[in-house]
C-alpha cells in the first residue's frame, strides 16, 4: 500500500504512538507521520504508507490550522495543561475583547518564537525535552514563523483568578501554538498557557476527512483500507509538473538529469518539480544549482530510492 492515511489523532498518544499502532494494524514497516503533535493535542495527523514516506517533507511544509484555548493567570513547565505550575498571577481586572483582538493583531504576520524546553528540537545533538527532564534550561535558537490568521472564537470567561478564551490560528510550519499562547499572555501582562488544542487542518487536509484508530482497525478487518488512502499524486498536486513519455520515464527511474523545460524557466533552484507519466508521479526534481539549464532528481519514487 502506497498513500496517505488521514488520522484523527486522539489525546493522550504521541505521534510516534500513532505510527506504531498504524504499523501494527496494516502490517507494514514503512509508515511515517508528517509533523509531530504533542500528546495533549488531537486532530489531523497525515500518516504516510509505503512509497509515500518519501514525500513526508512536502506535506509537513504546509500551513496548519488549529483551534484551542488560552488560559491566562498561570504558566506551566510545558506551556500546556500537562505541565507543573511555574508562575501565577491572579487576573484581578477585566480584560476586554478589544484588548485581546489588539494582541492578536500584533502577533499576526512574521514573528519570532523560541522553542519551548519540552519540545523535540535538537540542540547539540540532544532533544530539548531530554534536557528539560533533567531539570536543565539551556539556550536555544529562536526562529521566524508566520501567523497567517488569528481569530477569537469565544467570549472571555472568568474563573477563580484566571480567564480563558478560545481561538483559531492558521500558521506556518515550525509554529509552536503552546508558545503562542504564552506570548498572548505576556502581551496582556500575565503568565499563561495553552489549555486545549486541536489541529483542524494540515495543508489541504481537514478534520472531516480523517478517521479514528478504531475506524482504521475496522477497515483493516474488512480489507478495504486502500479505499481510504489518498494517493501520492493528490498529496503533491500543489507542485509544478512535467508530463513525460514512457521513454523519458525510463531515464527518470534511473535518476537521469533532464533539460529544464522552457515553461519552467522561472523556477527557483530549491523549488520541487514532479515528473509524471501516465498519471503516476515517478520522481521529484529541482533546478540544478550549477547548471541552470538542467534539472536533477532529489527523490525517485518508483524505485523507492532517495538521491542525495
Amino acid at each position: 500500500m502506497d498513500g496517505i492515511l488521514l488520522l484523527n489523532k486522539p489525546k493522550g498518544m504521541t505521534s510516534h504512538d500513532c505510527v506504531f499502532k498504524v504499523r501494527k494494524l496494516v502490517k507494514m514497516k514503512k509508515v511515517g507521520h508528517t509533523g509531530t503533535l504533542d500528546p495533549d493535542v488531537s486532530g489531523v495527523l497525515p500518516i504516510c504508507l509505503g512509497r509515500a514516506t518519501k514525500i513526508v517533507e512536502y506535506i509537513t511544509a504546509a500551513n496548519k490550522t488549529y483551534e484551542g484555548e488560552v488560559t491566562i493567570g498561570f504558566s506551566t513547565t510545558t506551556e500546556d495543561s500537562s505541565g507543573e505550575k511555574v508562575e501565577e498571577k491572579s487576573v484581578n481586572k477585566d480584560i476586554t475583547k478589544d484588548e485581546v483582538l489588539k494582541v492578536f493583531r500584533s502577533l499576526t504576520g512574521e514573528i519570532i518564537q523560541t522553542p519551548p524546553m519540552y519540545s523535540a528540537v535538537k540542540v547539540n545533538g540532544k532533544r530539548l525535552y531530554e534536557y528539560a527532564r533533567q531539570g536543565m534550561v539551556i539556550e536555544r535558537p529562536s526562529r521566524k514563523i508566520t501567523i497567517h490568521k488569528l481569530e477569537l472564537l469565544s467570549d472571555i470567561k472568568k474563573d477563580n483568578g484566571t480567564i480563558s478564551f478560545r481561538f483559531r490560528v492558521t500558521c506556518s510550519k515550525g509554529t509552536y501554538v503552546r508558545t503562542l499562547a504564552v506570548q498572548i499572555g505576556e502581551q496582556l501582562g500575565y503568565p499563561s498557557h495553552m489549555s486545549d488544542l486541536k489541529r483542524t487542518s494540515s495543508g489541504e487536509y481537514t478534520l472531516d476527512q480523517c478517521i479514528t484508530l478504531d475506524e482504521l482497525e475496522s477497515l483493516v478487518q474488512k480489507g478495504n483500507i486502500e479505499e481510504h488512502l489518498l494517493s501520492i499524486e493528490t498529496a503533491l498536486s500543489h507542485l509544478r509538473k512535467i508530463l513525460i513519455n514512457d521513454k523519458v520515464a525510463e531515464k527518470v527511474k534511473n535518476g537521469a538529469v533532464l533539460p529544464l523545460p522552457q515553461e519552467l524557466s522561472d523556477i527557483q533552484v530549491e523549488e520541487p518539480i514532479v515528473t509524471q507519466c501516465n498519471g503516476e508521479i515517478l520522481a521529484i526534481y529541482q533546478r540544478h544549482p550549477d547548471k541552470p539549464q538542467l534539472i536533477k532528481p532529489i527523490k525517485v519514487l518508483v524505485n523507492n530510492q532517495e538521491l542525495k
